[in-house]
């Protein structure tokens, strides 16, 4: 069951699109998907600005929200440190976002697709009208189909009816918003190749005999996993932005701090969140006017080439992560309020940005963390 701004039971100590386009990869339908049902409006989600502690992964998700061209970001550490929760939390406390009333795929306005709507409106027989719908967060399980993902032809309506009529997956209804993944190095390959496809598409294409259904799917992707559990495919692994080490906290006044708040926000989560208000919409403010300045946010020459520069001293294969880097730093910069990118910029999302991307040296046997570290001090202090 799809799960909209909840919190999942593994959270329990709660710390806070652009896409290049590339010839979609077309998938066949096979049977309609169990219907998906929303979770109950009386789930709430925790606040996100009450988050204690994971500063890294409250900014790169942050970041992410930013510029969604990034890629997504990659949640790895122990259970119970608030992955989820910052996800929801996020997503949360989101302004509603404006979409084509009628839509099936909640196209912004100006946007189409290939639903009865944006037809009927691009033919003019119809009259666009939007509406304000909350930002979606859609799970992905790991046991989901295909078909559930991708979507499917509904065989039960064709059959009775004889019309050919296509039921919407995962994929579409997290269009604009964000895909969770947990446990996502666990997932079976077949879903992880689709992943990647669609990723870096941002479109979705479903055919069968006499269908043909093309939809957009652009939207933020989050996983989180246990290292301790498998290592995550390359292929995807690569497709992921931003990557995150959480650990649980060995402060005890900070742990002491997460059994407070949470134990007061299910005793009483509307007074709770009520608390918290103000908060949430300071960060919703600044993060809105991040995303106003973006386009403006300059990067020096210089700023380019000393990231370049890092990337090579740091062996990452392709330009990928030279790109992640910069975009990054750019959205770390606006959401500090500054006009020109520089180098605490790049500091402060390196290891967000490259650690997942660097080689194994067998003569070095320090994590990725402590070797951007040192490359850091190579580049940015001679």
């Amino acid at each position: 069951m799809e799960r909209h701004a909840g919190l999942s039971s593994d959270d329990a100590s709660a710390t806070p699109s652009g896409v290049p386009s590339r010839t979609p990869v077309r998938r066949r339908a096979r049977t309609a998907p169990p219907a998906l049902v929303a979770a109950p409006a009386t789930r709430r989600a925790y606040p996100f600005s009450a988050i204690v502690g994971q500063e890294e992964m409250k900014r790169a998700i942050l970041v992410a929200a930013i510029e969604p061209a990034i890629g997504g970001v990659l949640v790895f550490g122990d259970r119970g440190t608030g992955k989820s929760t910052a996800v929801r939390g996020l997503a949360a406390l989101l302004p509603a976002m404006p979409a084509v009333s009628g839509c099936s795929y909640g196209c912004a306005p100006g946007e189409s697709c290939d639903c009865e709507t944006c037809r009927a409106i691009l033919a003019g027989t119809r009259q666009a009208r939007v509406r304000r719908v909350p930002v979606p967060v859609v799970d992905l399980p790991l046991g989901a189909s295909e078909d559930r993902v991708i979507g499917a032809l509904d065989l039960e309506r064709a059959l009775t009816q004889g019309v050919r009529r296509f039921e919407a997956g995962l994929l579409a209804r997290a269009h604009r918003g964000f895909l969770y993944i947990d446990e996502v190095n666990l997932l079976e390959d077949h879903l992880v190749d689709l992943l990647i496809d669609v990723a870096a598409s941002g479109e979705n294409v479903v055919e069968r005999e006499g269908l043909s259904v093309r939809h957009p799917a652009r939207f933020v992707l989050i996983g989180s996993g246990n290292p301790e559990e498998g290592e995550l495919r390359p292929q995807l692994l690569d497709r992921f932005g931003l990557s995150v080490e959480v650990r649980t906290s060995v402060d005890i006044a900070q742990r002491v701090e997460v059994i407070k708040r949470r134990d007061a926000f299910e005793r009483d989560p509307i007074e709770f969140i009520r608390t918290w208000d103000k908060e949430d919409a300071r960060i919703r403010r600044r993060l809105l006017a991040a995303r106003a300045r973006l386009a403006a946010t300059r990067v020096p020459d210089a700023t380019l080439e000393r990231a370049a520069r890092l990337c090579m001293n740091l062996g990452t294969d392709g330009l990928r992560g030279e790109l992640t880097l910069v975009r990054a730093a750019r959205a770390q910069a606006a959401w500090q309020g500054d006009a020109v990118v520089e180098d605490r910029h790049l500091r402060e999302v390196a290891a967000s940005a490259l650690r997942h991307r660097l080689r194994r040296d067998p003569l070095d046997d320090s994590g990725s963390t402590e070797r951007i570290d040192r490359a850091l001090a190579e580049v940015f202090d001679t």
